[in-house]
């Protein structure tokens, strides 16, 4: 039994390998790296030069990869950075949580922000969740997030790897659950993961002075409620603020980014997750210049 063990996580490993995506040996019954760290590094073989991290360690040579799995019954990790991948990480709760799963909040995420919950190359985890992979985006870097999503979803991309399907944990195998390819990652989840811009200063932004005195007054308004919502109608209300300030942006009274600026600090104010935020946000604004009335009618 643990010679056919060894020999199924070989198999996997270079079933992986063939597809052009890294790999690197986990724990037996693990996920951690089952290579040394830094601390450990005796300066020796392939760090002789200095200590050689996993992710430049991870390969998709087979000579290499059967040498690894011949001796031990090693776990497969996939580097999601040098695979050109971001991978999504539904999770479960951990312990007595009784936050929703990553799942429930992806779906709300879609939702919320009018978008179809993608078809996509998915994994079963060990403990019941779900990983969706998807290729990396050019010119982006991405890298890993932690519920930056939302509660229970976490993503791997340049510096990351993932649990591949065929490794075993005590909680469970990771299963392949759809096989199809992956797909690109959708734009806009790469816009809600890409790292935010300096913002840009209000003072350079030309506004009409009278009518942008009352937007600015109502926009001050709208932020300060909703940063004093409480936990159960945040981002209600941040919808809501959001919507009643679009038609300044619609008569370009306000520009969009000082705008999508100021609700995004007050909904992080009121506890809101950054991503949720962002998404609220941007769906509002859209709703509100989509059908603002003319001025003189408002």
């Amino acid at each position: 039994m643990p010679h056919d063990r060894n020999t199924a996580l070989l198999t996997a490993a270079l079933d992986i390998a063939a597809r052009g995506w890294p790999v690197l040996p986990l724990r037996p019954g693990g996920k951690r790296p089952a290579l040394h760290g830094e601390a450990a590094c005796t300066r020796t073989g392939v760090c002789t030069t200095g200590h050689v991290k996993w992710e430049q360690r991870a390969t998709t040579d087979p000579d290499r990869i059967r040498a690894a799995w011949t001796t031990g019954a090693f776990n497969v990790g996939i580097a999601t950075g040098p695979a050109g991948l971001v991978v999504i990480d539904l999770d479960k709760p951990k312990g007595s949580s009784d936050t929703p799963c990553g799942v429930t909040t992806f779906t709300a995420l879609c939702e919320r922000t009018g978008q179809p919950v993608p078809s996509t190359r998915t994994v079963r985890t060990a403990r019941g969740g779900r990983h969706l992979y998807f290729t990396a985006p050019e010119n982006v870097r991405l890298h890993n997030t932690q519920e930056f999503l939302g509660p229970n979803i976490d993503t791997r991309a340049r510096g990351g790897y993932v649990v591949a399907p065929g490794s075993a944990l005590p909680a469970g195998t990771y299963m392949l659950e759809d096989d199809r390819p992956p797909v690109p990652l959708p734009d806009w989840l790469c816009t809600l993961l890409t790292p935010r811009q300096p913002p840009r200063e209000l003072t350079a932004v030309p506004v009409a002075p009278r009518s942008s005195r009352c937007a600015t007054a109502a926009l001050n308004a709208e932020i300060t409620t909703v940063a004093a919502t409480t936990e159960g109608g945040r981002n209600a209300r941040l919808l809501a603020g959001a919507r009643a300030i679009g038609r300044f942006v619609a008569w370009g009274d306000l520009p969009r980014d000082v705008v999508e600026q100021a609700f995004q600090g007050a909904g992080e104010s009121a506890g809101l997750p950054p991503a949720e935020c962002r998404a609220t946000i941007r769906s509002a604004l859209n709703w509100s210049i989509r059908t603002a009335r003319p001025r003189e009618t408002a």
